[in-house]
């Protein structure tokens, strides 16, 4: 009944690990199908190398185990959160990447400082609030998603064009129309963060991109304008 969105999240998962983004068994990527109002993520502390797309466990928007002979992942009521409060997602990916997580035990933000950056999200990414002691020692991994989702809204920030977010002294999470997407958003985001930290490491001039030259990038390959890549018949 769900073998399709359990291969999905499979697949995003191994995209994980040869990405090189997810180290031991530091990661977790999901998909979800909106109809049904459930999605597939990872088992927790399973290692890559002894993955199944059998192995994935279906969970509800409620965070509830629907089927799977192993527990969810540890993050499951954070994706649950995500999926419930960005409507357009269809996939969430968390990860422990070094240079991602450099910036999120700092407390800052990743800028926006070239054309890569820009190409994949408008903007900086995003550094949340540090939970509080109740925050934590209630509903953690809930309290995880609703700090994300406190940032979006008090900021009025679009998640659909700033894919990605560092939970303060954790790590980023990211997301996209599917796990696949996810994957790849998640990817790039360590990709930009290390080229941001060796950008600082150099003494220049580190201000962020000018605003003409981000909107020309990030537009030539979202929105309804696009131009970037092969049209499609």
């Amino acid at each position: 009944m769900y073998e399709d969105i359990k291969q999905k999240a499979y697949e995003a998962n191994m995209l994980l690990h040869k990405y090189g983004i997810a180290p031991f068994t530091w990661g977790n990527a999901s998909e979800c199908d909106r109809e049904k109002k459930v999605f597939a993520i990872k088992p927790s502390g399973v290692p890559y190398e002894e993955l199944s797309p059998e192995q994935m466990v279906i969970v509800d928007f409620n965070g509830n185990k629907v089927e799977g002979g192993l527990s969810p992942s540890s993050d499951t009521a954070t994706h649950a959160v995500l999926y419930s409060v960005f409507p357009d997602i269809g996939g969430v990916v968390h990860t422990h990447s070094v240079n991602a997580v450099a910036f999120a035990q700092a407390g800052a933000p990743i800028p926006a400082l070239g054309t890569t950056h820009a190409d994949f999200c408008y903007g900086f990414v995003p550094c949340t609030r540090e939970l509080s002691k109740a925050e934590v020692e209630g509903e953690y991994e809930k309290n995880t998603g609703l700090v994300i989702a406190e940032y979006f809204k008090n900021t009025a920030t679009d998640e659909n064009a700033v894919p990605a977010v560092l939970v303060k002294s954790h790590g980023p999470f990211s997301w996209g129309k599917d796990a696949k997407t996810a994957a790849y958003n998640a990817a790039v985001l360590e990709i930009v963060a290390e080229m941001a930290i060796k950008t600082a490491s150099l003494g220049k001039d580190d201000s962020p991109i000018p605003q003409h030259l981000l909107d020309k990038h990030y537009l030539r390959k979202h929105g309804k304008n696009a131009y970037y890549g092969q049209k499609k018949n």
